[in-house]
């Protein structure tokens, strides 16, 4: 296992898949996780066809793709997040950090997609952090990038990630994974409960795009170094 590795459960959906292949095109080991190994290793070579066969990219059943690496990501519909965590919650061992990328958008129940669900454990990083074992670190990043954005290779995405952890080392560890993606920004959110917040942004950034019939509305916090804080 290595600190440029990571796996991406979810890895086949729109978000998933973007995160992996900018990733890949950055150098890092990507395990994408599937319910099925046979999904996950279509995504894998669909990246592999776009970057070129040495780039480092696999695919694996969700159970395999989380004990593969230290640092897992979860990128599925808010519907299918509490069940996903489940099936894969034998897999994870202490000392791994689980990045939250879900939304409880009302899409969930066939309501509208700008518009968010109450959540019993505040947010869905909240509830993901109730679902997993114990010492298994839990970070909210990566709500408001477009996914479309993150498929065009040819232009940087251009966004802000905000990072909510109770962790600091658990935050800070996220950022070389941010910076890899070309025009994104690292920017400390602080406790995981601020990720009421930062998803809540997501509805809004979904509302944005529809009124202005684009794809791409990120943010931007001003006030802040170049490099993000």
């Amino acid at each position: 296992m290595s600190a440029q590795s990571i796996s991406v459960i979810g890895g086949t959906g729109n978000q998933g898949f973007g995160l992996a292949l900018r990733w890949a095109q950055a150098g890092h080991t990507v395990v994408i996780g599937s319910r099925t190994c046979e999904r996950a290793e279509n995504a894998a070579r669909k990246i592999q066809d776009r970057l070129g066969p040495d780039c480092k990219v696999e695919g694996k059943e969700n159970t395999e793709a989380v004990a593969a690496t230290d640092l897992v990501v979860l990128t599925v519909p808010f519907e299918a997040q509490i069940a996903i965590l489940k099936s894969i919650r034998d897999s994870f061992r202490p000392g791994q950090t689980l990045v939250d990328v879900t939304v409880p958008l009302e899409t969930a129940v066939g309501g509208r997609p700008a518009r968010m669900l109450g959540v019993w454990s505040g947010s869905a990083a909240e509830q993901a952090a109730s679902n997993v074992p114990e010492g298994v670190e839990v970070v909210a990043a990566f709500h408001n990038i477009s996914a479309s954005v993150l498929e065009n290779l040819d232009e940087p995405v251009e966004c802000d990630v905000i990072v909510c952890g109770e962790s600091s080392n658990a935050r800070a560890a996220l950022r070389p994974w941010v910076e890899a993606i070309p025009g994104c920004r690292y920017v400390n959110g602080g406790k995981l409960e601020n990720a009421r917040i930062v998803e809540a942004m997501t509805a809004l950034l979904i509302g944005i795009n529809v009124r202005h019939k684009v794809h791409s509305a990120g943010i931007r916090i001003t006030g802040l170094p170049p490099n993000g804080a």
